[in-house]
């Protein structure tokens, strides 16, 4: 496998086109309502039913930082900024919503936000890797 060691530095291409986009989509259906999405009311409705205090607040701050952060990252501008950001909603979305239903997706547990989690720590520690919108 050492004729893979020239590639090591295009690694985090698809992680950011895979956390970008996934990132983008579900801020945009939580801020704009796009792709059956719910918007930002019905997204601070939903933090409400979890017990979250100023929902809407929460609601606006992570939409954002879901499709800001998510644009961020698919660049590679301010990716580990980005990448930051997108942890912390990962962490509030684990902890706060997810963790009660246990581990399977099947059941609404935090298989897949674990999985953003792990994809968002793993570019804040690595960088953006090549093909970044500002050529690094």
């Amino acid at each position: 496998m050492q004729f893979m060691e020239r590639y090591k530095d295009y690694a985090m291409v698809p992680v950011r086109l895979a956390l970008g986009w996934i990132s983008m989509a579900h801020g945009g259906q939580k801020l704009f309502g796009w792709w059956s999405g719910v918007g930002l009311v019905g997204f601070a409705n939903f933090l409400e039913g979890y017990g979250f205090r100023w929902a809407f607040f929460w609601a606006v701050l992570l939409s954002i930082i879901d499709f800001v952060g998510g644009f961020l990252v698919l660049t590679g501008i301010w990716a580990r900024w980005a990448a930051l950001c997108l942890s912390f909603s990962g962490f509030v979305r684990i902890f706060f919503i997810h963790w009660k239903y246990g581990f399977s997706l099947s059941n609404n547990g935090y298989e897949y936000s674990l999985a953003l989690l792990g994809l968002s720590v793993t570019l804040l520690l690595s960088g953006p890797g090549r093909w970044t919108w500002r050529g690094k």
